[in-house]
């Protein structure tokens, strides 16, 4: 099998960490995207194929990747920019894999099921922090408990900053408010809807608040859990900020408002530097719940979140460029297995005695 693949999105944040660590263990991803400025000074300094191109005309993307087997789409805002490149993917019988966390993303690629499986063309959205390593634990909660019908994931990031991609995705999602899954069904709930406290580690408890992470959407397919709850550790401050009044998150849902924030974050957000990423954590609780009370509890910690996304991504592209993985659209779990975030630079899990 042709195992050529591609980083589209090369030149920003994420999509340049991605096709460094590829570099450095020896890949040699085509590195694509619309700056061609940008996307020539990186492709020179590690000796890669640079394609200019944007997602504007289907026919032309799937020329772009006629002959790659696999792309590794780190381009967002992926609510504007999944669906043109699935279409091409699909057109060329390109295997799909992207590192968006929003929802909608991901339940409109999994609504293409059969036309990926018709195509022969695998499609897992998702492959990076959002939503590898909830994914993956959700499963390992599964398999503990098949009779779960409940499950609560938490995370903690330490020492966290965002990158402007992550910074323009938050920005845009503001007005949606908040989604849970109920009864197998994605709902929308207030910001910050409810309110609880994790103990992230053997010392260390904090209060978190429900966010519309990409797991209400995943880990149903994923587990078959039919009620989802994603919660984040806040400060009292941001779960004020989070409960704004519907009317000014209407306001701010406003093309022309959120124009100026996405012009104002492109200017001021810069991302993590190295020494930031290295400081930085993830903790992850995790706790499946049935109808009879029984309880299973896992904590995961990992790396800062772009450090892994980057490393997350990498692996999951060579793994289906390597015809490893079948058709269909799948989440990291149903892809690689539930272990397979275990197999991950500096990811430890630890199992909550009941």
């Amino acid at each position: 099998m042709n195992k050529t693949w591609m980083i589209y999105g090369a030149n920003g944040y994420s999509g340049q960490l991605a096709a460094r660590l590829a570099h450095e263990i020896g890949e040699s991803p085509i590195l694509a995207g619309r700056n061609r400025t940008q996307l020539e000074i990186l492709a020179g300094e590690l000796g890669l194929e640079a394609r200019v191109f944007d997602l504007l005309d289907a026919n032309e993307v799937a020329r772009n990747l006629e002959d790659v087997s696999t792309v590794l789409h780190c381009a967002g805002p992926f609510s504007a920019t999944s669906r043109p490149m699935l279409d091409a993917c699909i057109e060329s019988k390109t295997h799909y894999l992207d590192i968006t966390g929003e929802i909608a993303v991901f339940e409109s690629i999994f609504a293409r099921d059969a036309e990926l499986w018709r195509a022969n063309v695998v499609a897992i959205p998702g492959v990076g922090m959002d939503v590898t390593p909830t994914d993956c634990l959700a499963a390992m909660l599964k398999r503990e408990l098949p009779t779960a019908t409940n499950l609560k994931l938490a995370l903690n990031w330490r020492n966290a900053k965002l990158s402007p991609g992550t910074a323009k995705t938050m920005a845009e999602g503001i007005p949606s408010g908040g989604k849970v899954r109920l009864a197998g069904k994605i709902v929308t709930v207030p910001p910050a809807w409810k309110l609880e406290t994790f103990p992230f580690s053997e010392t260390e408890s904090l209060p978190a608040v429900t966010i519309p992470w990409g797991d209400v959407a995943t880990a149903y397919y994923s587990t078959g859990i039919p009620n989802i709850e994603v919660y984040v550790a806040v400060t009292e401050k941001q779960v004020r900020q989070m409960r704004m009044p519907a009317a000014l998150r209407w306001l701010i849902g406003l093309k022309p408002l959120q124009a100026i924030i996405q012009k104002q974050i492109g200017k001021r957000v810069k991302g993590p530097d190295p020494g930031e990423r290295a400081r930085g954590e993830v903790q992850i609780f995790g706790e499946a719940s049935d109808d009879a009370g029984n309880r299973k509890v896992l904590r995961l910690s990992t790396v800062e979140g772009y450090t892994l996304t980057a490393e997350s991504a990498v692996k999951a592209a060579m793994i289906v460029a390597g015809g490893a993985v079948h058709a269909g659209a799948q989440t990291p779990s149903m892809a690689f297995g539930a272990d397979h975030i275990l197999s991950l630079t500096g990811t430890r899990l630890e199992q909550i005695d009941e």
